[in-house]
């Protein structure tokens, strides 16, 4: 069954949670629970307006400390300690300048006190981030996946607005459709603006006018290129490189190409995978199989074989073999976690290219799951864009292609 945030959100307030708000803030049950129809939609729906107005990372980064935070399992006691004053500062940071407004609006619709429906909002707002957030760790997910949830979400949430509750006047808005306009927007600037993939040539030798004379060109061209590349002197280095930082490292390109004699690696379960030599299925095993590797944060192996479709985060089929590969061997190596990492040149935008890596990584994520690896083993995707590319804009493509790449880190082994 498919994850409904409404549903999971609403679920949490029980009849007696309800009765306890209540008594708690000198309200009838009745006003609460009227109170409560329009506060759960109302917050949600404040989630899909500031994730639809650029901040979709701001609200994973919400939702992930909310589900970290251990509000959902507190929820019950929300009335004690300190846990109204972080619902409060959480639906703050949901509504912004707009929050006296929402709340005065939900206490005129239930007919209860504002300080009273600011209390519920700052309840459902911790709620309803736990919620998201939980949700978000359990499946991996990154911005731009965030966008794509929530774009499935929008429809069940804003239809859940009451109609005698002025949601789209509190926030300013001339109708409730211009949060799903602006969310729809988003996701599709995700990918609209990232048409021209940074670093590829555009399939100009198609159009019509004086550009026939490219196609002719481009093909000379690959045939020199196929004829270097073969006859070239061959290198059985490994192309594993330590990066220098952190976290945030990337993988350093080798001065040369690991060379493309096909091998068979097998695997500790039996398994044989086609591979080159000095490729990242090769290395991977050799370092899961060497006692004297560590799993760090700064080391890195490159794909050497995947590619996607023009501007787009869509795997081609011919990438398809070296992903299943990467699933194969975390099955033959069960303790074995390993995170995604993706990268972009410096050319075009640096927004773009940042939303372009991290869409990309979280593609090879989902597909290495339905090729069959565990969601355990799984340490999520992260997007570095070009801020650790080498060559500059305007350099050859030959130098750029370095910076442009999908790399494997293991965590633990």
């Amino acid at each position: 069954m498919s994850f409904n945030l409404l549903d999971s959100v609403k679920g949490l307030f029980t009849s007696d949670l309800i009765s306890k708000a209540g008594n708690v803030l000198g309200e009838s049950e009745n006003g609460v629970q009227r109170a409560i129809s329009g506060v759960i939609p109302a917050v949600l729906a404040g989630l899909l307006n500031k994730a639809g107005s650029g901040d979709a990372g701001g609200i994973l980064n919400m939702a992930k400390n909310a589900a970290s935070s251990g509000i959902l399992s507190n929820i019950g006691n929300f009335f004690g300690g300190n846990f109204l004053t972080q619902g409060t500062d959480m639906l703050k940071g949901i509504f912004g300048n707009h929050t006296d407004d929402v709340s005065n609006t939900v206490a005129s619709y239930a007919g209860i006190k504002a300080s009273s429906a600011t209390s519920l909002m700052s309840l459902a707002a911790p709620a309803a981030l736990g919620s998201l957030g939980k949700h978000a760790e359990t499946t991996n997910m990154g911005a731009s996946g965030l966008l794509s949830f929530l774009n499935t979400q929008k429809d069940s949430i804003l239809n859940a607005v009451p109609s005698g509750l002025n949601l789209a006047g509190a926030l300013g808005l001339s109708g409730l459709g211009n949060i799903g306009n602006k969310l729809s927007s988003a996701l599709t600037g995700l990918t609209g603006s990232l048409r021209d993939m940074p670093g590829r040539m555009q399939n100009t030798a198609t159009r019509p006018g004086g550009n026939r004379w490219i196609l002719p060109l481009l093909i000379v061209l690959a045939i020199a290129a196929l004829a270097w590349y073969f006859l070239r002197p061959k290198s059985n280095n490994e192309a594993q490189i330590t990066a220098p930082s952190a976290d945030t490292a990337v993988v350093q390109p080798t001065a040369t190409a690991p060379a493309m004699e096909s091998i068979k690696v097998k695997l500790p379960d039996g398994t044989e995978i086609d591979a080159y030599r000095g490729g990242i299925e090769d290395q991977l095993v050799s370092f899961l199989n060497d006692p004297s590797k560590q799993p760090d944060k700064n080391t890195w192996f490159d794909f050497d074989n995947l590619n996607f479709e023009t501007g787009s985060a869509t795997i081609t089929n011919e990438s398809m073999k070296q992903v299943q590969n990467i699933a194969a061997i975390l099955k033959a190596f069960p303790k074995a976690t390993i995170k995604i990492g993706g990268y972009t040149d410096r050319t075009g935008d640096s927004t773009s290219n940042l939303k372009l890596s991290q869409s990309r990584a979280e593609a090879v994520v989902a597909t290495l799951k339905t090729n069959g690896a565990k969601a355990s083993q799984l340490a999520g995707a992260e997007g570095y864009g070009s801020q650790f590319a080498k060559a500059a804009a305007d350099a050859p493509d030959e130098e750029r292609k370095k910076d442009r790449r999908i790399a494997v880190s293991v965590r633990e082994k």
